[in-house]
């Protein structure tokens, strides 16, 4: 396991609803719970998108080298 994975974690704050169960601050008008939830959609994207584009070409730990089957 790379260190680049404990970025996976970080989207796992966002399951702290009592950490989100306020109203203020509001931020046009919307209260703190709901803007704050999806503030971490960005944050989930970039996270997962990090991790992806550092693994995508590490090769798979049990692959035995031969490529896997695709219909014709």
């Amino acid at each position: 396991m790379r260190a680049s994975h404990l970025l996976l974690l970080v989207p796992f704050l966002a399951l702290g609803t009592p950490w989100f169960n306020a109203v203020e601050p509001r931020l046009f008008g919307v209260p703190f719970f709901y803007w704050a939830q999806f503030a971490w959609i960005p944050v989930t994207v970039v996270c997962l998108a990090a991790v992806h584009l550092r693994t995508r070409h590490r090769p798979d730990a049990s692959s035995d080298g031969h490529r896997p089957f695709t219909a014709p």
